[in-house]
């Protein structure tokens, strides 16, 4: 389990109220069936401590599914280091993280919300805008956990929210507005069960909702363990680096020998700029 990346990635998309990390815990709330439930996630070399706090003893099992979800902890490393470790372009990359881990999300509906407050705008900017809107409309905790002090905005609270809710061109909002009432309606269900053909002909039948987006949300909350971002900025900019050609459809064709662990060949790419 190498955790360092996925900590780094986690902690540069926290937004203040939503999330607090302090040393090497992490601090969130999730909504469980019976309840809400507080959750500090504290990095240590060789384990993960998860402390809870539960509305309900009941959601226990719930909880640990979800912050094992976050984490990424059903993954098959060995096998994942396997075939990723036979390319000549990852093998440093996964020599030197033999346990990467795709950071997971608990709410769909929040990750596809990410991702379309990120298009175009940088993930410092992305965090603010987040931010401000679940200080506007998110619901605040009857009892706050240090920094923790807002649960993120419901689907039916974004789609009626009034437009000046969203600081982001209109086109955006409406976008937002669009797929929260799709998800409020019931008609648009974003979860690891979810049929993903289905998800991504729904989602890509909104306006403002791009191939990007549609398997963002699939890498985070739907748990894809082959999803590649051949558009991405961080994918042409570590190919670059490289030496090799970081256009959309080069980045493509060669991922192809990366199936079916893209997911995990794009993280070694992403944290390849870190290191």
């Amino acid at each position: 389990f190498d955790g360092e990346p996925l900590l780094d990635f986690l902690r540069t998309r926290l937004v203040a109220g939503l999330m607090s990390c302090a040393g090497t815990t992490d601090s969130r709330w999730l909504l469980v069936p019976f309840g809400a439930a507080a959750v500090a996630l504290t990095h240590r070399p060789d384990h993960v401590r998860c402390a809870l706090r539960l509305d309900d003893v009941r959601d226990l099992a719930a909880a640990v599914q979800r912050c094992r979800r976050i984490l990424d902890l059903d993954a098959d490393p060995v096998a994942v280091s396997a075939q990723l470790g036979c390319d000549p372009l990852l093998e440093p990359q996964v020599r030197k993280h033999p346990g990467m881990r795709v950071p997971g999300h608990v709410d769909g509906f929040e990750v596809l919300v990410r991702a379309i407050v990120g298009q175009q705008v940088s993930v410092a900017g992305a965090r603010t805008v987040l931010g401000r809107i679940a200080a506007a409309i998110g619901d605040p905790l009857a009892a706050p956990d240090g920094g923790v002090t807002t649960c993120f905005p419901s689907a039916e609270a974004v789609a009626e929210a009034p437009p000046g809710t969203f600081p982001m061109p209109r086109a955006r909002a409406e976008t937002l507005r669009r797929v929260a009432t799709e998800v409020a309606e019931g008609g648009l269900v974003i979860d690891p069960g979810t049929d993903r053909d289905e998800m991504r002909a729904r989602l890509l039948a909104i306006p403002g909702v791009g191939p990007w987006t549609v398997a963002y949300v699939s890498l985070r909350a739907l748990g894809d363990p082959d999803v590649f971002l051949a558009t991405d900025l961080g994918v042409r900019r570590a190919l670059e680096r490289r030496g090799l050609d970081g256009d959309p459809r080069s980045a493509a064709a060669l991922a192809e020998s990366w199936r079916p662990w893209r997911s995990y060949a794009l993280l070694h790419l992403w944290t390849s700029l870190a290191d």
